[in-house]
C-alpha cells in the first residue's frame, strides 16, 4: 500500500470516528433523559451507574481515536 494512500486511510478514519464521537456527546448530553430510560430498563443499572458510564465511554472512545487514528495519521503525514 502506497504511503499518500495508508495517509489517507488514517485521516478518513479519523475524521469519521471524531464525527462519531461528536454525534455520540450529543445525544448522551440533550437526549440523557430517554436514554438513561431505555438503558435503565435494558440493564437494571441505577442512574449514577449510568452516567459514570457514559462518561467512561465518552473518555475511552476520546483516548483510542488518538492514539489508533489520529497519531498514526500525524506520524504519516510527518514523514
Amino acid at each position: 500500500m502506497a504511503l499518500d494512500t495508508l495517509t489517507s486511510l488514517f485521516g478518513w478514519m479519523s475524521v469519521i470516528n471524531i464525527g462519531l464521537l461528536i454525534v455520540s456527546t450529543i445525544m448522551l448530553t440533550l437526549f440523557r433523559a430517554p436514554i438513561i430510560r431505555l438503558h435503565k430498563t435494558i440493564t437494571g443499572l441505577d442512574e449514577a451507574h449510568l452516567k459514570q458510564a457514559y462518561l467512561n465511554f465518552i473518555a475511552y472512545f476520546k483516548l483510542l481515536i488518538i492514539v489508533f487514528n489520529l497519531i498514526p495519521y500525524i506520524a504519516l503525514k510527518l514523514i
